[in-house]
């Protein structure tokens, strides 16, 4: 078994692809939940939901994220009611009473409904609708995820890092914001002062997560301060990285990021914004797979490949290549 991790659409673009190298059955992915949000009283897990809809092949893989094809009905008139009662849109993050009331998985990370700041197809939202009932009855987040993981016919197992709140806020020249506010509404135009982690100091791992880091690790290309630093903000998490094999991909070719914000987050967080940078960030890393293209000195085991992703030769190549890594490491991959 080799247990993957996901923030954002680095590892699920990694993983399409790549059954061929990696059985789906065999490679659970253990996913960021410091992106959640709260929104309308629905629960939404952006980074769950990404693995979940790229292993049930309803992903709309030009945006990413989403579901192929999804209509956004409901998304729309909640806008044309906002615009109607001239209500002022963008997020509308909720007061800090409401913020620790409520389900105690949503704290920190609730947003009004009102014009809603991301959008919701009406087939993802029956998702998060489904997803907030099974809270709403006792469910963890994990159990939750195993529920919809079945519905929707994923083989995968898709594991949340944790089942207690963790909300990735921002803090910028204008005040903090959740990650989502700053990201998806601002686009990450203000400038970044740092990144908190509400809530990792009382969070913990589950135990279906710590039983997945008993076996090898990939680290896909993702962000190493908002993808991965709420997992590894967690002891427990962290020091089981320290006890196995960790392979790494890099999101950059050098000093240029492949997308997203990491660049501009490293650089804020006092993190040099290159492969050099992240190799840093990750101490506990064995190897490396790095782009054919990048000439960066590890002083690690390093595989190169041409790591551009999006199509599923390239996630098959690559994972071939973290395939090696892991070897290279000694790992045992079967």
């Amino acid at each position: 078994m080799v247990t993957f991790l996901a923030g954002g659409t680095g590892t699920p673009k990694l993983l399409y692809g790549g059954e061929s190298v990696f059985a789906p059955a065999e490679t659970p992915v253990v996913c960021n939940t410091g992106d959640d949000v709260e929104m309308g009283g629905l629960f939404v897990s952006p980074d769950v939901d990404t693995v979940l809809f790229s292993e049930a092949d309803r992903l709309d893989r030009e945006r990413w994220w989403g579901i192929e094809g999804d209509t956004t009905e409901t998304h729309d008139a909640v806008h044309a009611l906002a615009d109607a009662a001239d209500l002022e849109s963008g997020p509308r993050y909720l007061p800090d009473d409401a913020q620790t009331a409520g389900r105690d998985i949503a704290r920190w990370r609730r947003f009004s409904g009102v014009a809603e700041f991301m959008e919701l197809g009406d087939r993802d939202r029956a998702v998060h609708v489904t997803r907030t009932g099974l809270l709403d009855e006792g469910q963890t987040l994990t159990e939750a995820t195993r529920t919809l993981a079945d519905a929707l016919g994923v083989e995968r197992p898709v594991l949340p890092m944790s089942d207690d709140p963790v909300a990735t806020i921002v803090h910028t020249d204008e005040g903090p914001m959740h990650f989502q506010a700053f990201w998806v509404h601002r686009r990450a135009e203000p400038a970044i002062e740092g990144v908190e982690f509400r809530g990792v100091e009382r969070a913990s791992p589950t135990d279906a997560v710590l039983t997945a880091l008993e076996e090898p690790v990939v680290i896909g290309p993702s962000n190493p301060v908002t993808s991965l630093g709420p997992m590894l903000g967690m002891d427990a998490f962290r020091d089981a990285l320290e006890t196995t094999t960790v392979v790494a991909v890099s999101p950059f070719v050098e000093d240029r990021v492949f997308s997203g914000p990491a660049a501009k987050l490293m650089a804020a967080t006092d993190r040099e914004a290159s492969t050099a940078g992240v190799a840093a960030s990750y101490p506990f890393a064995d190897a490396f797979v790095l782009d054919a293209a990048d000439g960066t000195d590890l002083d690690r085991p390093v595989v190169r490949t041409d790591t551009e992703l999006g199509r599923r030769e390239d996630g098959r190549r690559v994972c071939r290549a973290v395939r090696e890594a892991l070897v290279r490491a000694g790992a045992e991959v079967p």
